[in-house]
């Protein structure tokens, strides 16, 4: 499946005072030209171009990303560094390894103190979404889909370049590319996806293999973890993740792929300083939004098996009898709902109960199979998907899907004839197995919640350990922070990149003069126990006002791009 257009891998920049020329290193014949006062864009033929400036005089960059508007005017974003992860179906993919935003405007002076003050926070937010690990491409093959849909399109799909082409709910620069959409720019445009690319070349019983792991993530309903949860009104669904096993071998080609997403209905966890947030179901028509993301999901892969992983008591509880409800009421062909307690059945760190769910789903992954390809000719097409979920769809979820995606691997092996039996062992194979699906887990786990996942000890060598315990409490306090106390920064710097638009003093004073009254005398006497006992009352009142009004000392968005600002305003939540 060669395309016809690749992308310019190597470009020189050159920088004048009214305009940028994208030169091509290799063998060019064309030259992308943009105007910085017009901000018109043309390729021309390099011949008919003479740039005014030393030919010495530019700064080499890997890719154009696109343009972007912020205050002081349109700015040029350019890949600078990039890191090859290896070769996937035949192409290289990179990895974005650091970016450039250059102004279209020469000077600020056209702008206020308070409008250059702004900009420069529109700027840094642009760079932190560009700066998010996980962000990879490649300049010949289309990463946002999968080895299925790329074997079901039209001759006249791979005369379309890259970008125009790419399944726009993984296309991450979209936004940016939406005034270079005409043809004539397609070997320049290139297009990047969220996610998680880790591919490996490994030897099993002889056969030389490519084992690949792809992720990508939406970009609808994109966001940090209690600013975007569940479903909007068109279905898309917050932290929505695409993830494709792929086994190559010569000729032969499997992909594999399963989906997480948040419970589609409409519900909400806005940070408040509490280490869980209430959960709050709103009260709109759930079956609505619920049977439009089944049916897209159904359209795009076939029938469903949603694994719900939340608790079936507690917190969670109304959440679950909520989801349960709509798939009863939607009652659609093709979807089956299996709920599965994960905390409750694998408390204590007895995770062998997750074989009691992978019993009750083993017939439908039999019946959902995995694509199949040899020499371009399809042998086997996947008619379904597990769809899992918890919560976050984060730390639970991965530990399933790699149950799963280890399932359909020795079924993909065995009938590659690469092993002879399914409990085969190959300890450096498994061990690379269970090593590359806890990376996964921490960079998709980054880019939602600010942290690595938990659990993934269990993934990287198969059982709970006490130092896993330990390095969850890390991670669950470093999350703790972040999204009370950062998210806001984040999810405004999302929302920016994609086109959609503290902790008190008088508690660090309290705490600073109890501490020392407490600490510092060499004996009490009733003097010092009465300054313990103001400090102590005056921590314990401002303690109780902040869990009081949680909501107005949490990092909130400020571009509110989804209507986040009226959440706020909300009252206190009830728990669910």
């Amino acid at each position: 499946m060669a395309d016809l257009l690749s992308i310019h891998d190597d470009i020189k920049l050159y920088t004048t005072s009214d305009k940028f020329y994208l030169e091509p290193t290799i063998n060019p014949t064309e030259i992308l030209v943009i105007d910085r006062v017009s901000g018109e864009a043309s390729v021309k033929d390099i011949g008919s171009v003479k740039i005014p400036i030393p030919a010495n005089a530019y700064r080499p960059v890997c890719g154009f990303l696109g343009s972007i508007k912020l205050i002081s005017g349109l700015y040029l974003v350019v890949a600078k560094y990039r890191i090859l992860v290896g070769k996937l179906n035949g192409h290289e993919i990179y990895q974005l390894a650091g970016t450039d935003i250059i102004p279209y405007a020469r000077s600020n002076t056209h702008l206020t103190n308070k409008q250059i003050e702004d900009n420069a926070t529109y700027e840094r937010m642009l760079r932190a979404a560009l700066d998010t690990v996980g962000i990879y491409f490649s300049y010949t093959y289309d990463l946002t889909h999968c080895l299925q849909r790329l074997h079901s399109v039209t001759p006249d799909f791979h005369k379309m370049s890259i970008a125009n082409r790419a399944d726009p709910r993984f296309l991450w620069n979209g936004f940016l590319l939406r005034d270079f959409s005409h043809q004539q720019f397609s070997r320049f445009t290139l297009p990047i996806i969220q996610g998680f690319v880790s591919i490996n070349n490994v030897t099993v019983n002889g056969h030389a293999l490519t084992w690949s792991l792809v992720s990508r993530r939406s970009v609808d309903r994109a966001g940090t973890r209690f600013f975007m949860r569940g479903v909007d009104a068109q279905g898309n669904v917050a932290n929505f993740v695409e993830t494709e096993q792929i086994i190559e071998r010569g000729g032969e080609k499997s992909s594999f792929v399963q989906t997480r997403g948040s419970i589609p209905l409409f519900w909400s966890q806005y940070p408040d300083i509490k280490y869980k947030p209430a959960m709050q179901l709103s009260h709109e028509d759930h079956v609505a939004a619920y049977t439009k993301h089944l049916r897209d999901q159904q359209q795009r892969y076939g029938n469903q098996v949603l694994v719900n992983l939340i608790d079936q008591h507690g917190k969670e509880e109304a959440l679950e009898r909520g989801f349960r409800a709509a798939v009863a009421a939607a009652a659609l062909p093709g979807v089956r709902y299996e709920p599965f307690d994960f905390h409750a059945e694998c408390r204590s760190m007895r995770y062998y109960r997750l074989n009691v769910l992978i019993d009750r789903i083993k017939l439908e992954q039999a019946e959902f199979g995995y694509f199949l390809s040899r020499g371009g000719t399809i042998l086997l097409r996947q008619n379904g998907v597990f769809r899992t979920n918890c919560v976050d769809c984060l730390d639970r979820t991965n530990v399933v899907q790699s149950l799963l995606a280890r399932l359909q691997l020795t079924a993909a092996l065995r009938l590659l004839a690469v092993t002879n039996t399914d409990d085969e062992k190959h300890p450096e194979f498994d061990n690379l197995f269970n090593n590359v699906w806890a990376d996964h887990a921490d960079v998709i786990s980054t880019q939602y919640s600010g942290t690595g996942a938990l659990k993934t000890d269990f993934t990287r060598t198969g059982k709970r350990t006490r130092l896993g315990l330990v390095r969850d409490g890390i991670n669950s306090l470093t999350r703790y922070y972040k999204n009370n106390f950062s998210d806001g920064f984040r999810q405004d710097s999302i929302d920016l990149f994609l086109g959609k638009y503290v902790f008190p003093s008088v508690l660090l004073v309290a705490m600073s003069m109890f501490c020392a009254s407490a600490t510092l005398p060499q004996r009490y006497s009733s003097e010092v126990l009465l300054y313990l006992m103001f400090w102590g009352a005056a921590v314990t009142a401002t303690l109780s006002f902040i869990f009081r009004h949680g909501k107005e000392f949490v990092d909130w968005p400020r571009l509110d791009a989804g209507g986040l600002a009226a959440a706020r305003a909300l009252p206190p939540p009830q728990s669910l």
